[in-house]
């Protein structure tokens, strides 16, 4: 005969003794799991902080187009002109043989560079074409312009006498690139060309119909 059990429920104080018991491991348990959690993300952390940045994608070399052979037609640019050249432009530069043209002056100063920037590239710059037919020299280097280095080119014309004369200045468009015998004559035609100006007479001619404004 099968025996008959009595099973006794937990009085009042036991389940209120177990209730926060419970309670408490299951805080326990918690601040565990978040402390591993933690630790973890730390881990991780250090882990990429002691990995070492990938490097920058490195640029594609840019070549600057070839200049055609009849652009260079007259030039020299072989290394014992240049030298022969860039000392006869510091003996002058340091003696005080030079003179720089007004019209180079307003030229300079509209493209945005002064007189001293001239001088920078003189001191500074290298010689890079020799005009032997012409007596001019090519002087290249930079200025800077709010932060930013520009380069410069300066044509020097040179005399037996060792002193120079600083026709002209001019921000090129293709720094690379030497500039023509036709094109450099022209740009010291053009700065040796005298400013002509006219003041306006305020009415009008005789003879011409108008309201005596400004035309």
């Amino acid at each position: 005969m099968g025996g008959v059990f009595a099973v006794s429920k937990p009085s009042g104080k036991s389940a209120s003794r177990a209730a926060p018991l419970r309670r408490d491991h299951a805080a326990e348990v918690r601040l565990s799991t978040d402390l591993l959690a933690l630790r973890a993300e730390l881990h991780r952390a250090e882990k990429a902080a002691r990995r070492a940045p990938p490097p920058p994608p490195a640029r594609p070399a840019v070549k600057a187009p070839r200049q055609r052979d009849a652009e260079l037609a007259g030039i020299a640019t072989d290394d014992f002109s240049l030298a022969r050249a860039h000392r006869q432009l510091r003996e002058a530069v340091y003696d005080s043989r030079y003179h720089i043209c007004p019209h180079a002056i307003q030229h300079a100063r509209a493209e945005g560079f002064l007189e001293h920037d001239i001088m920078h590239v003189l001191l500074s710059g290298r010689v890079r074409a020799v005009y032997p037919e012409d007596h001019r020299w090519l002087v290249c280097g930079f200025f800077e312009a709010h932060g930013i280095a520009l380069p410069l080119h300066v044509a020097v014309q040179h005399y037996r006498d060792g002193h120079i004369d600083i026709v002209t200045a001019f921000v090129p468009k293709n720094p690379h690139h030497l500039i023509s015998r036709a094109r450099l004559a022209l740009l010291v035609r053009y700065d040796d060309e005298q400013v002509r100006a006219r003041t306006a007479q305020v009415g009008n001619k005789v003879g011409y119909k108008g309201k005596g404004k400004w035309k």
